[in-house]
């Protein structure tokens, strides 16, 4: 940040309980799958001193261990926290899975953290969602510095990336988004790639040699300087217009020399404010280097450039009943209030929270009062509980690191939190409170399940309930309807990590089956039908007869029973037997085993005996009266219809709303959001979106969102009713 004149020497590296807020920085890492975040993490630990020369931690593992299913599928699935100390600083390094079905994970790293760190490719440019997260941010102000990764790649380009950068990220104002170093190249290898050795700092005017694995500071030659000077202007331009002192721009254009110092303030305002958006450059050190290019720019850069949580405002926060509660931002003598950012089980130790300290301090074997609410609609019961706080520690690698306490705006992991859930509030027991939730994406992929077995029958329910506590994101449905278990996921890698912890964490074996939506029948038109059950056997017999009329209603009717029976052919006390015996009959199905709905049933007429009719017998005659009535008259299949809306950039407008027609959809109408997106709405049968959430991803190469809410149901085409009864006479 400030080119310091000597490398830093690295601290302890061992992240302790933090003192004071000033004193701790929370930094998240945002981008796409692939654009070298945890390898950014691990460069900057090793950099801290946190590990060694060859990355690892004392227990062997690398800081980022955590989850044996990330190691199995190649890619971060979850929020890890990563603690290192530089310069008497605390940072809390947040590692965020790029992959778009773990956005809930990002959310979290969001929540938990002050500032971003957007990590990009140099050899892969910036992708649609990495550039959606930006405007998250940017419509929060929070700040934001940019790294250039992939360095090392022959197709990287650093000064074209940059620009990229600027016309992505800096919208009305380019010049908010410039580079604080450029690449210094080595020799140029016989492919005609000349790899980066190390950084030259435009502000200092000094050149960082890595090549040695240790950062050398060296003065730049004559010939070197005129290659930063147009860059060089244009940094100080940009910190300049960011600046508090409205003089400074004049005198800078008068031709005077703007001290050092003072630049370097500015730019730190101006970066803390979320104002002026960094751009640095990282590679990974080479073999038995202590660090990796760029790594002690971006280190100053955070404990520097970066805002401390003093200086964020805390969310919303009420009493557990609904009433406002202001509080003091960040205070660590404050009445308590944490948040749960992620919940995880560890087989030995059980349930661990990641805690976000917002107010106040927290300490083990205290107890706390555990709120959770506004997700009921996601499997998870509003509950209120005070419970015993077990250890508090902090991650590293596989290792969990004693704390003594940890104060507002640090983060810990918290064990034995037997009832708490992610998106969970921590209170003093004498004083709950509840925070604000945090937005988490609608999970919009089913993933109906059902156990393997007998035994994975017993433990299915408890593994269920356990994996949705942890993930949000995630919501379980016990559909009524169709009698299926449905896992809602944010899209296929989502469901596979589901189907990998219900296994590998809970011991419980499930099978994944055809997702079914809720279809119904109903009469296409007027008709009539005569039950008649009467049998004699010896003994006592049954006998009922019953003839009723069936007529269509309007849609959203249910079923409507009248009585029209004249001068007791049916008795009076055989009546509610009879609509027992239809309605039976309606729930299940006349035509393809699916509810009848929106009809009116009139009985007109029957008889009975005085000896064998019953209950029974007139509940029969009820049902094989319905079940004649529906033989003699066309049946429609009803299908549920969705009203789904599509917020998806320009450019991919045509090609949504030919999907949508390809789905039997039909389009309501699109508006202009701004942005260059547009919303598309349309109602689309539900049948025909089971997989939208995938396939819309790939049509959209991820930028697009949709959101779909129930809308009614209407009938099915003939063609495609008939080959659902096909199929449902196949089954």
């Amino acid at each position: 940040m400030g080119d310091k004149a000597n490398a830093h020497p690295g601290a302890a590296g061992r992240a302790t309980a933090a003192d004071h807020p000033a004193s701790v920085r929370n930094v998240v890492l945002v981008g796409h799958s692939g654009s070298g975040k945890t390898t950014l993490v691990e460069a900057l630990a090793l950099t801290a001193g946190a590990v060694n020369r060859a990355g690892r931690v004392e227990d062997g593992g690398t800081v980022s261990d955590y989850d044996e299913i990330e190691h199995r599928q190649q890619r971060s699935v979850q929020l890890s926290l990563v603690p290192v100390d530089w310069d008497g600083i605390k940072i809390n390094l947040l590692d965020t899975p790029g992959y778009a079905d773990f956005v809930g994970e990002l959310r979290a790293g969001l929540r938990a953290a002050d500032a971003a760190l957007f990590v990009v490719s140099a050899s892969d440019g910036v992708d649609g969602s990495t550039r959606m997260v930006w405007e998250e941010c940017a419509a929060v102000g929070m700040p934001r510095a940019i790294v250039v990764t992939h360095l090392e790649s022959a197709r990287a380009d650093f000064e074209e990336m940059t620009r990229v950068c600027a016309e992505v990220f800096g919208g009305d104002d380019p010049d908010a988004v410039l580079p604080l170093y450029l690449p210094l190249h080595g020799p140029q290898a016989p492919d005609g790639h000349a790899p980066v050795t190390g950084l030259i700092g435009l502000l200092s005017q000094k050149l960082f040699d890595y090549s040695t694995g240790e950062r050398k500071e060296s003065e730049p030659g004559e010939d070197q300087l005129p290659l930063i000077e147009e860059a060089r202007n244009r940094l100080i331009e940009g910190i300049i217009a960011e600046s508090e002192d409205e003089t400074l721009m004049d005198r800078y254009l008068g031709g005077e020399q703007i001290d050092f110092k003072t630049l370097v303030e500015d730019l730190e305002r101006a970066v803390a404010r979320g104002t002026f958006f960094p751009v640095l450059a990282a590679a990974p050190a080479a073999d038995g280097a202590r660090q990796g290019i760029g790594t002690v720019e971006l280190l100053e850069l955070v404990t520097r450039g970066f805002p401390t949580p003093l200086e964020r405002e805390a969310p919303g926060v009420t009493t557990v009943d609904g009433k406002p509660r202001g509080l003091k931002s960040c205070d660590p003598n404050g009445p308590l209030v944490a948040e749960v950012v992620k919940t995880s089980s560890d087989p030995y130790v059980g349930r661990v929270s990641l805690v976000r300290v917002f107010s106040g301090t927290l300490r083990p074997d205290e107890t706390v009062h555990v709120s959770g609410h506004g997700l009921a609609d996601r499997g998870h019961e509003d509950h209120d509980v005070d419970e015993r706080v077990g250890a508090l520690s902090a991650p590293f690698g596989k290792q969990q690191r004693v704390l003594t306490h940890c104060i507002a705006g640090d983060l810990a992991c918290v064990a034995k939190l037997n009832r708490a859930e992610t998106g969970d509030t921590l209170s003093a027991k004498d004083d709950p409170l509840l925070m604000e939730p945090w937005q988490m994406p609608d999970p919009l992929l089913p993933l109906a399940i059902q156990a393997h077995s007998k035994a994975d029958e017993d433990k299915l329910s408890q593994g269920l309930s356990r994996l949705v506590a942890e993930d949000p994101t995630m919501r379980l449905e016990q559909n009524q309807q169709t009698h299926q278990v449905v896992l809602w996921c944010l899209g296929e890698a989502h469901a596979d990590v589901a189907l990998e912890r219900l296994r590998s964490r809970y011991g419980v074996q499930v099978d994944v089956v055809p997702h079914k939506v809720s279809l119904r029948e109903t009469f296409a038109a007027r008709s009539s039908g005569r039950g008649r059950h009467v049998k004699q056997s010896g003994g006592h017999g049954q006998y009922a007869i019953c003839e009723i009329e069936v007529e269509p209603l309007p849609g959203g009717s249910g079923i409507e029973f009248v009585d029209k029976v004249v001068g007791g052919a049916v008795p009076r006390q055989f009546i509610p037997s009879v609509e027992k015996g239809v309605r039976a009959q309606a729930a299940k199905g006349v035509a393809a085993g699916y509810p009848l709905v929106d009809v009116r049933i009139t009985l007109l007429d029957g008889k009975a005996h005085s000896v064998d009719s019953s209950d029974a017998a007139f509940q029969t005659a009820g049902a094989l009266a319905l079940r004649e009535a529906a033989a003699d008259v066309k049946i429609h299949l009803l299908e549920p219809v969705a009203e789904v809306s599509v917020l998806v950039g320009d450019e991919y407008v045509g090609a949504v709303m030919s999907d949508l027609s390809g789905r039997r959809g039909r389009v309501l109408g699109t508006e202009q959001t701004g942005g260059g997106r547009t919303l598309v709405r349309a109602e689309v049968p539900e049948i025909e979106i089971g997989r939208y959430a995938v396939d819309l991803r790939s049509l959209s190469h991820g930028t697009a969102r949709f959101h779909r809410v129930y809308a009614r149901h209407e009938p099915m085409p003939p063609q495609v009713a008939e080959r659902v009864r096909q199929q449902a006479q196949d089954g």
